[in-house]
């Protein structure tokens, strides 16, 4: 228990880490505005994650893909408007809606309590934590800065060209966590904690299981056996776009490391994961 909170803190350090619109963050922030506005957050978190453990996942990736792209300012909940398509809209925020409906209702109680005085990218951040804390099974809760300020500019392809992909090899992640002035440390611990919790769409990985070098092959740093179990269990045929399969095999309700175990043994849904271990 207390190493995969350790986990879970690091995971959402080092998001924080990352430039955001320029704002003073500390503990406590609104400790005088808005007192209640963290157990508001963590209140309606525990009320509902416990019925969709699976929204935690959502509202975790929701963190790390906000943070990727213009830093941690909530731009990935603005909407498109008819000249601009917002990053809410970009393929890899397509399976965040049940997280953007979430965050909408925590903001809205937040506002009761205290209009405009709460950031979305606070209340993005903190859902982040308390969903990690309530998917450890009574892990220790924890605090960290807040005082992000919103964005007010989003576009898709910021988010297309930032975000790490499931199929990005070794290369092209190193690149993009680079470009946030991240290291393979912190690579591995994001991509892999992204993902230890929640499920995937075939669509998402499918190459890798029949045509990953655009031949009709397999990855072959996959493991053959549970590459055969996707193909006649779960994904069986590259055109499946529907069916749903989980992650972190076993244990994909729970924030843990046993994904690293999956990992180790090739048994990872995604090319940028697998990479890891080449």
């Amino acid at each position: 228990m207390g190493g995969t909170l350790y986990f879970g803190i690091i995971f959402l350090v080092l998001l924080g880490s990352l430039r955001s619109v320029q704002a003073p963050l500390q503990l406590g922030f609104y400790s005088k505005n808005c007192p209640r506005a963290e157990k508001i957050n963590q209140d309606f978190v525990n009320m509902h994650i416990g019925n969709a453990p699976s929204l935690a996942a959502a509202l975790v990736r929701m963190h790390f893909h906000d943070s990727f792209v213009r830093g941690c300012d909530s731009s990935v909940l603005l909407n498109s408007t008819s000249n601009n398509q917002a990053e809410k809209d970009a393929p890899p925020n397509l399976t965040l809606i049940s997280g953007f409906d979430f965050v909408d209702r925590v903001k809205s109680l937040v506002e009761a309590e205290c209009p405009g005085m709460v950031s979305c990218a606070d209340i993005i951040a903190l859902v982040a934590r308390d969903s990690i804390v309530a998917t450890t099974h009574g892990g220790p809760f924890w605090r960290f800065p807040t005082g992000r300020r919103d964005g007010t500019f989003s576009n898709s392809t910021e988010a297309l060209n930032n975000i790490p992909p499931p199929f990005g090899n070794f290369t092209t992640l190193q690149t993009l966590f680079s470009n946030q002035g991240l290291d393979l440390n912190d690579l591995v611990f994001l991509i892999s904690g992204a993902n230890t919790i929640g499920v995937s769409h075939c669509s998402s990985f499918s190459n890798c299981l029949y045509n990953f070098t655009g031949v009709g092959d397999q990855d072959p740093a996959l493991d053959s056996n549970y590459a055969a179990n996707l193909k006649a269990n779960k994904c069986r045929n590259p055109n499946d776009n529907t069916t749903k399969v989980e992650m972190d095999l076993g244990s994909r309700k729970t924030f843990d490391l046993s994904y690293y175990s999956l990992l180790l043994k090739r048994q990872d849904l995604f090319e940028s994961n697998v990479a890891l271990t080449s």
